[in-house]
């Protein structure tokens, strides 16, 4: 089975004046992309309330096996608009290095022996003492646990002239 690509790498559309190149040449790989979303500490999470107004706030979570993983109480503002409406959006806290990620936030959780204890250890990043369990995520509800499944994404760390946009396999630009 050959290695899965990544995401495809274009050009975003942006009006005239932004001074992004007209070739590919200079366009980020999802790889280097992927390492900012895995090594932040720092994440801001939009979704979208029932009156049609977004809603935004700071996130911990983990970024893991081309997913991002993170959990609160079903009863957050954030967990119910998911609730009727999975469209969100995820970003970092920085306006230069930036990575901007719209998916879908499903309810799920973690087997203890697998993605529960890969997961425990991503969240040492913040500091062991507050890294959960292995365990945190089993059963039923998950213990909260939901994850973000990327359609798209737009990152620059040097724009204009690395602005690129990603498309995940079966989504449009």
């Amino acid at each position: 089975m050959e290695p899965n690509p990544g995401p495809a790498a274009t050009r975003p559309v942006l009006p005239e004046g932004y001074g992004l190149p007209s070739s590919t040449e200079g366009l980020l790989s999802w790889p280097e992309v992927e390492q900012h979303l895995t090594v932040s500490q720092h994440y801001w999470l939009t979704t979208v309330r029932p009156d049609g107004t977004p809603h935004s706030v700071p996130r911990w979570g983990v970024w893991l096996d081309g997913r991002f993983y993170y959990d609160g109480a079903p009863t957050t503002r954030h967990a119910r608009n998911l609730q009727d409406n999975p469209a969100c959006t995820l970003t970092l806290e920085s306006g230069t290095q930036v990575v901007i990620v719209e998916g879908v936030s499903t309810a799920t959780s973690a087997d203890p022996g697998d993605l529960g204890a890969r997961l425990a250890s991503a969240f040492e990043k913040y500091h062991p003492q507050y890294a959960p369990v292995a365990d945190a995520w089993a059963g039923p509800d998950g213990g909260g646990l939901r994850m973000i499944i990327p359609r798209r994404a737009l990152a620059w760390f040097a724009f204009p002239t690395d602005c690129t946009r990603f498309v995940f396999s079966g989504h449009t630009p």
